[in-house]
C-alpha cells in the first residue's frame, strides 16, 4: 500500500514547470480589452 505521507516528503517540483512558470508570468500578452482599446484609438485618430 502507498504511503501517501512518505511519497510527499520525497516530491520535489519539476524545474522545467518552474521555468515555463517564469516564461508565462514574464510575457506580457495584450486581452481582447487591450486590442479593442487599441482598435478604439486607431479609428478616432483616422477620424480626426
Amino acid at each position: 500500500m502507498i504511503n501517501f505521507e512518505e511519497e510527499l516528503k520525497k516530491f520535489k517540483p519539476c524545474l522545467e514547470i518552474e521555468d515555463a512558470e517564469e516564461a508565462i508570468y514574464a510575457y506580457e500578452t495584450k486581452d481582447i480589452v487591450d486590442i479593442l482599446g487599441d482598435m478604439i484609438k486607431e479609428i478616432n485618430n483616422n477620424n480626426e
